[in-house]
């Protein structure tokens, strides 16, 4: 087995860093550094655009961004019945958004966090089923909010953005590409709801005689592994109240809440005849649903496209690649840059951890 596949927190190595930095500062700059060869007087009419509400929004967006973290600290807390201490769960939380931040967003940061849920203390079961959780919990925000978002804004304004292409002689739009994605969420949460709290024993028979089908066979490890997280999980959560569903659940719709609104907050900084913020959001859920299929780390330069042709209507012409680099300045790059702080300290914490139970181990003998 190769170090990356035993070691997760490989990920971290400089060279899978500082990819997905060159590709969104590049993407980024380009776009901006177009915006001013079209008008050379860019950063001065930016500048006159600012005022005092604007500084007051961009610190609302602060508090937004912060309020996303400490939400996500609080959930974790749950989901390990607070056997985590807050400061193990703003490193946890730290790590794992640092490696969102490096991996494809398809594959998200669920793998680190196996790995350095354990090393926090916690049972690999217990940690298997947070994870796991927390994967549901994500995808039913969108599949339960997005819908409600799109009634209450209306189709025509959820989906009036400008993304669109070409696939093999055929056009394919947002909405094309949102469905698919939609149905997808659907369908995994189908899923992890069937197998986790209905049929457990059921689901794990099946996925082991599923792995030793031929076609299967060199993955057959995995495939029985999977099927014993998802019993342990079944356990781990099976006599959870209704009521702690609807808390955890309600703390993740915050989260989600307050990483959207810190775009709002951002826009409405340089264009305050904003007052549509609903629409904002549901283009934002669109969007992140539309850029799960990224195959970039963190969507790095894909974001930064994306963005002025999900948010038209609300971007200032001509402001929309420095609206997009500011919009990744706050919500993307900080985590690159408290991971790298916090990961050395989780690292010595871990080591000092295991010299401990060590030495309480000889002591015993």
């Amino acid at each position: 087995m190769s170090e990356p596949s035993r070691n997760p927190l490989g990920i971290f190595r400089f060279n899978k860093i500082i990819i997905p930095i060159v590709i969104g500062l590049g993407v980024g700059l380009f776009m901006v550094s177009r915006e001013y060869s079209r008008n050379s007087s860019l950063f001065s009419e930016l500048g006159a655009m600012f005022s005092v509400s604007s500084v007051l929004c961009l610190l609302l967006a602060v508090m937004f961004e912060c309020g996303r973290e400490i939400t996500y600290m609080v959930r974790i807390r749950m989901l390990s019945d607070n056997k985590l201490s807050w400061k193990q769960a703003f490193h946890i939380i730290m790590l794992w958004e640092f490696s969102s931040t490096v991996t494809p967003t398809s594959v998200g940061g669920s793998a680190v966090a196996l790995f350095i849920l354990p090393l926090s203390g916690l049972s690999a079961g217990r940690s298997t089923a947070m994870v796991l959780t927390a994967t549901l919990l994500d995808e039913l925000f969108y599949i339960i909010v997005t819908p409600i978002m799109v009634f209450v804004c209306g189709f025509s304004m959820s989906f009036a953005t400008k993304f669109k292409f070409s696939f093999l002689s055929m056009k394919i739009s947002e909405t094309h590409v949102f469905f698919i994605g939609y149905g997808f969420m659907v369908l995994l949460t189908l899923i992890i709801l069937s197998a986790i709290f209905f049929y457990p024993a059921k689901f794990k028979n099946f996925i082991c005689r599923l792995g030793r089908k031929k076609l299967f066979r060199r993955w057959e490890h995995k495939f029985v592994k999977m099927g014993d997280d998802v019993l342990t999980s079944a356990h781990e959560f099976k006599n959870k109240p209704f009521v702690y569903w609807v808390k955890v659940y309600l703390v993740t719709v915050a989260s989600w809440s307050c990483r959207f609104l810190v775009l709002n907050c951002i826009l409405a900084a340089f264009n305050p005849a904003i007052t549509n913020h609903a629409v904002i959001y549901v283009r934002q859920l669109v969007m992140w649903i539309v850029l799960c299929i990224s195959p970039t780390p963190g969507s790095s330069g894909v974001a930064e496209f994306a963005f002025p042709l999900f948010l038209n209507g609300f971007l200032t012409e001509g402001f929309e690649g420095v609206l997009a680099l500011l919009w990744r300045l706050f919500t993307y790059y900080p985590y690159i840059i408290i991971g790298l702080i916090v990961l050395p300290v989780f690292t010595r914490q871990v080591h000092e951890r295991k010299m401990q139970n060590k030495s309480d181990i000889k002591h015993k003998h």
